[in-house]
Order: structure tokens, then C-alpha cells, then sequence
């Protein structure tokens, strides 16, 4: 059908100490994170993708450090929510394949 959007549900990425996107499997992501994380620079880009990732605070009180491929405005990453179960959103765009414009949604649920 011609003009039909698909949706996807977020998929989970795995938490780890360096958590690394594949952009090729989907838009939409989710991550709980029980420590200090690392967003890196994510496999498969293709230019002109967007979508949205959201972080949940699993113990709280978590910080995200971002890959050089991550801009934001200002050139400076945002701090993240930090109670135990907040919800923040990181909405993206693909303007290259290494250059992704972004802008972070705190605190949604």
C-alpha cells in the first residue's frame, strides 16, 4: 500500500559498560541501565535514518557518555534523569552516516 507508514516497537539493547546500536535492526530502542554508560557510536547507519532510543535509570543515579558520532546542541551532551525508574528519550537523526543530530526528552514517565 502507497503512502503507509510501518511502526516497530522498540527493541531492548543489551546493558553493558559500552552499549553500541545497530541501526540496521530497527528506529526505536530501549535500554535499562544499572550503571555508567557508554552510548556508542552505532553499527549499520544509514544517512537520512531517525528515530528514538529511550533510557530507563535502573538503580539510578547513571550517567551516559555518548560517541564522537553523537551531536547535540551546543555541542554538549545532556545529563540524563537520574531517580531510580525516570525516563528519558533520545530522539535521532542520521544527517551522515557519522554525524547523528540528537536532542534528549527528560524525564517522560
Amino acid at each position: 500500500v502507497t503512502g503507509v507508514q510501518t511502526c516497530a516497537l522498540p527493541i531492548s539493547l543489551t546493558d553493558a559498560a559500552t552499549i553500541t546500536p545497530d541501526f540496521s535492526s530497527n528506529n526505536a530502542f530501549t535500554v535499562t541501565i544499572n550503571g555508567n554508560r557508554t552510548i556508542a557510536n552505532p553499527n549499520n547507519i544509514t544517512a537520512g535514518q531517525s528515530g528514538i532510543i529511550y533510557i530507563i535509570q535502573g538503580i539510578g543515579s547513571n550517567t551516559i557518555s555518548w560517541g564522537s558520532y553523537w551531536k547535540f546542541p551546543s555541542n554538549t551532551a545532556p545529563t540524563l534523569s537520574t531517580a531510580n525508574g525516570a525516563i528519558d528519550a533520545v530522539i535521532y537523526y542520521t544527517r551522515t552516516t557519522t554525524s547523528i543530530t540528537s536532542q534528549v526528552l527528560l524525564n517522560i514517565g
